[in-house]
């Protein structure tokens, strides 16, 4: 039986951790309860939960997940929509407690899971620095010493005084990427980012990343690009209905993929 403390992660901070594992999940299992019926109004959700009529189906979102990531990995992650890819990132950033299973995270992870994430659009771009850094654990002091860093980085000096709600899709993916590797991470995390902005931009997140990797940051992509996916994957996995179709080296997956996607 799985307790509540084997879906607890663990998390273990320090140097180099001498080829242990970055990421170790064991039979993560993701469940979700729906409404049966369309509810088009929260007086309806209420009526209906205290008069016993709210009906419930389970969607699994995830089943029997295992995955082991070592430090300097880079692995991409591919499936249809709603297949779970996003759900696995957020169950390894400890965004999202599994249903059961275990959890075993060593080191910093900085989640690049949602395009504004963690942003308030009322603020400044400085603002937001300030603001999305505070949530991987920076402090204000911190920030301070490697804002102009950071700034630079993004390319927005003539607009980081402005409220980010002024702000394209790209100039957001690059504030976020700035602040989100403002330090090498344990484990990065990807969810589609480095698809939003120019090709220049793009090309120096990967210079990033890869440096990143290169000193032991274990590096997750999903991506709907299967050319990001085959430029720069050691190997893939495959997820289909929540569940893991297939998972090798990332030409053979692919290739897998394709030919599912072809079936159907």
């Amino acid at each position: 039986m799985t307790t509540a403390a084997d879906t607890a992660p663990e998390i273990s901070t320090g140097a180099h951790r001498d080829a242990a594992p970055a990421i170790e999940l064991t039979g993560i299992n993701v469940r979700f309860s729906m409404p049966s019926e369309r509810i088009v109004s929260f007086k309806e959700y209420v009526l209906k939960r205290i008069s016993g009529k709210l009906e419930h189906r389970e969607l699994w979102a995830l089943r029997g997940m295992d995955l082991v990531v070592q430090p300097g990995e880079f692995v991409g992650v591919v499936g249809r929509n709603g297949a779970g890819k996003s759900t696995l990132l957020k169950v390894i950033s400890r965004v999202l407690t599994p249903t059961s299973g275990r959890v075993v995270v060593r080191g910093q992870v900085a989640p690049l899971l949602e395009l504004g994430a963690g942003f308030h659009f009322d603020l400044t771009g400085r603002e937001n620095v300030y603001l999305n850094a505070s949530l991987f654990g920076y402090s204000s002091r911190v920030v301070q010493r490697h804002l102009a860093d950071v700034i630079a980085f993004s390319e927005l000096e003539e607009f980081i005084d402005l409220p980010i709600r002024n702000y394209s899709s790209g100039m957001l993916a690059r504030l976020g990427f700035a602040v989100a590797t403002m330090f090498r991470p344990d484990i990065l995390l990807i969810d589609e980012l480095l698809a939003v902005g120019d090709v220049g931009f793009q090309e120096k997140c990967l210079e990033r990343i890869h440096d990143f990797r290169s000193r032991g940051t274990a590096i997750l992509l999903v991506s709907h690009q299967v050319g990001a996916i085959s430029g720069h994957c050691d190997r893939t996995l495959w997820i289909e209905r929540g569940t893991l179709k297939s998972a090798g080296s990332t030409d053979e997956v692919l290739q897998r993929y394709s030919e599912g996607f072809a079936e159907s």
